[in-house]
């Protein structure tokens, strides 16, 4: 038990280990129970901990209930960002919050092999994190299956307008 309330037991035992002792203003607001299920519009200043803060809203959605992620058979969950070191980061981010629930968390961005992409996405990722461009051209060739997404994150959405 976490003393973190409304926050997935898994992801609140990985927050303890990060040091964390309460949440911040942002990643408590996301958690509101009248918010869950809810699509969610976030502006807060850099390092309030929104990444956190979506990682946190969009457990419910992606556990169901279960302490560990179930089998990937298709993403559940993705994440946008304007460019390559966010996109970076923010799959950092993720990786340490979700690390005990056994998910996996591609990535997708310019600059990097695609084909290795390609392997991770194939063999099986929970939570996808990528720009813009190189997530279409996984969608054209077929390698990103977008059917099994329950959320969808835009980061820094209005960097991408």
């Amino acid at each position: 038990m976490t003393g973190f309330e409304g926050v997935v037991s898994a992801l609140g035992q990985a927050l303890t280990k990060r040091g964390y002792t309460v949440l911040t203003p942002v990643q408590e607001a996301v958690l509101a129970p009248e918010l869950r299920d809810s699509d969610v519009l976030v502006s807060a200043q850099t390092g309030s901990g929104k990444t956190v803060a979506f990682g946190l809203a969009i457990a419910p959605t992606l556990l169901d209930g279960a302490d560990t992620m179930p089998r990937a058979d298709a993403p559940l969950a993705l994440a946008v960002a304007p460019t390559r070191e966010l996109a970076l980061q923010v799959k950092r981010e993720l990786e340490w919050l979700y690390a005990s629930t056994g998910a996996i968390v591609a990535s997708c961005v310019g600059g990097m092999d695609m084909r290795a992409e390609r392997m991770v996405l194939q063999r099986g990722a929970h939570i996808v994190v990528g720009t813009p461009g190189r997530l279409r051209d996984h969608i054209e060739r077929g390698s990103l299956d977008t059917s099994g997404f329950k959320a969808v994150v835009l980061d820094e959405a209005d960097e991408m307008l």
